[in-house]
């Protein structure tokens, strides 16, 4: 949601004038995991480009209307949305919008989602579609919930009991993707693959099925966040393509608009609460 949303701040907080915030007391109990609650205290209408990002985004609706996606299959109103790493240039529209939205980073949602990250085949999925109608008795118990802490307890028990039976990410995998994180996205696929002691092929197939791309494109989404979050800081794109390890601005360009969908002076002119 905001973009000043993101990082430690305090749990209960109003991020401006519009958006109310809140995050839990002590954090969540399951590793990669982060999560708040948003309501927009004007009832002002929600316009928001979604960006890719190297988690996961979860959004339960809690407002009396559904949120409206509009990306390249059209438009769709849901009451719950899973956003994949990578999901396409897309919009979310809404108004009186309430929601409580988590992020769950590759292995913890390889863990949480109850579906290989790859079936979200790049896209905006309705959370029903996931979890079915536990995502309804979920949305129920929340919107019956007065306080923010509450709702944001009952969310991280829900993920908690449906982490008890989930299978482990791979090691190598997992090291793969910390490797490719640390690195901010430039680091080289044989050398991955190497490290893990397979091949480039053995990489590619594992960590596509558990994290839901390929190594390099993961590595393309990795350095594209770091791009994104200076762009819309303000940075010069030229700085912020050097910074960020691209060949020239004409490489930045490309990612970015193969990842968002617009060019990065475009982006950089995004207002800040724009951004899932």
């Amino acid at each position: 949601m905001p973009r000043d949303d993101v990082g430690d701040v305090p749990p209960e907080r109003t991020a401006d004038d519009r958006w109310e915030v809140a995050r839990p007391l002590g954090g969540t109990s399951l590793d990669g995991v982060r999560m708040a609650g948003f309501r927009d205290r004007t009832a002002g209408g929600l316009d928001m480009r979604v960006l890719p990002q190297p988690a996961v985004v979860i959004v339960i609706g809690l407002g009396a209307g559904p949120v409206v996606v509009e990306s390249a299959s059209g438009h769709r109103p849901l009451r719950g949305v899973v956003a994949a790493l990578s999901p396409g240039p897309a919009r979310i529209r809404g108004e009186g919008v309430e929601c409580v939205e988590v992020a769950l980073s590759p292995r913890a949602a390889h863990a949480l989602l109850g579906v290989s990250p790859l079936e979200l085949d790049g896209s905006i999925t309705a959370l029903e579609d996931l979890w079915g109608r536990h995502a309804r008795l979920l949305r129920e118990q929340l919107a019956d919930t007065a306080s923010w802490q509450d709702r944001l307890a009952l969310t991280d028990g829900f993920l908690r009991r449906r982490a008890e039976a989930a299978p482990p990410m791979a090691a190598e995998v997992a090291a793969a993707w910390d490797a490719i994180v640390a690195g901010r996205g430039r680091v080289r696929v044989g050398d991955l693959a190497a490290s893990c002691g397979w091949s480039r092929k053995r990489l590619r197939a594992r960590f596509s099925s558990q994290v839901g791309l390929t190594p390099k494109r993961a590595a393309m989404l990795v350095r594209f966040d770091h791009a994104a979050r200076a762009l819309l800081a303000g940075e010069p794109v030229g700085v912020v393509a050097a910074a960020c390890g691209y060949a020239d601005q004409s490489h930045l360009h490309r990612d970015v608009q193969a990842l968002a969908g617009c060019t990065p002076g475009a982006l950089a002119g995004v207002a800040a609460s724009t951004e899932l």
